[in-house]
Parts: structure tokens; sequence; C-alpha cells
């Protein structure tokens, strides 16, 4: 199957379904996760995170925390130690 129904012999550019773990996903995270944190930002986005909590918005987005939080089924204990 092609990914171009104009031009039936491209090649199909769609990726596979790589099944549960898609690795190229995971690499395309941790490639912007790294890239944001050499970018110098970290500290710049961690007092607008603190601006807003503190803001008009604080209390939606404690609540939408909570909400998130109930459905999780725990901490990671590598994440908070000593829990």
């Amino acid at each position: 199957m092609t990914s171009d129904p104009k031009n039936p012999s491209a090649p199909d550019t769609r990726s596979a379904n790589e099944g549960e773990g898609n690795k190229t996903a995971a690499r395309h995270y941790n490639e912007a996760q790294q890239a944001f944190a050499k970018s110098g930002k970290v500290d710049e986005k961690a007092r607008e995170a603190r601006d807003a909590l503190d803001g008009p918005e604080g209390d939606a987005l404690k609540r939408a925390e909570e909400t998130g939080k109930s459905h999780a089924a725990g901490e990671d204990p590598a994440v908070k130690p000593g829990r």
C-alpha cells in the first residue's frame, strides 16, 4: 500500500505499527527532552509554571493534576523515594 493515492508507485512512508513500546516515538521524545534540557530554558519554564500555579489558572491546574493522579497506579518509588 502506498501513502500517496495519486502516485501508486510511491513508497509507503507511513510508519509501521511497532507494537507495544514504540521505539521510534520513544527516541523522538528522548531527543526532544535532551534538546530542551540543553536549550537553557528550563529555569524560565519552571518560573512560568510556578507563576501559573500562583495565578488565576492555579485552581484549574491543581484540579487537573488531581484528576490525573486519580487515574494513576501510584508514584514510582524511583521518583518519590521514601514513600
